[in-house]
């Protein structure tokens, strides 16, 4: 296995969790100058959006109001931090 780097995320009550990533990775996804922590955090959030859009738009089923609830907020939390709505960074919308 090739060298790692460590990360952490750490949780509103403060529970810890950390993971490696391989050397070099988050540097080719990151634009000259940003933080490495700048591009972890964009990707985390990337991925919780299309998470919370997966549940809601392609579930059988009907989804509890709640977590319709939450994948709004996500849409707009990823709207806010990269200047685009989630369904045109996805290429579809609903």
């Amino acid at each position: 296995m090739g060298d790692t780097e460590t990360y952490t995320v750490t949780g509103p009550d403060g529970d810890e969790e950390s993971f490696e990533l391989p050397a070099g990775l988050v540097d080719v996804l990151s634009e000259q100058g940003e933080p490495a922590t700048a591009v972890v955090s964009d990707v985390i959030v990337q991925a919780m959006a299309q998470q919370a859009h997966v549940i809601v738009h392609h579930s059988e089923g009907d989804v509890p109001e709640d977590i319709a609830e939450m994948e709004e907020t996500a849409a707009e939390l990823f709207e806010e931090r990269f200047g685009q709505p989630l369904e045109e960074a996805l290429g579809h919308s609903h």
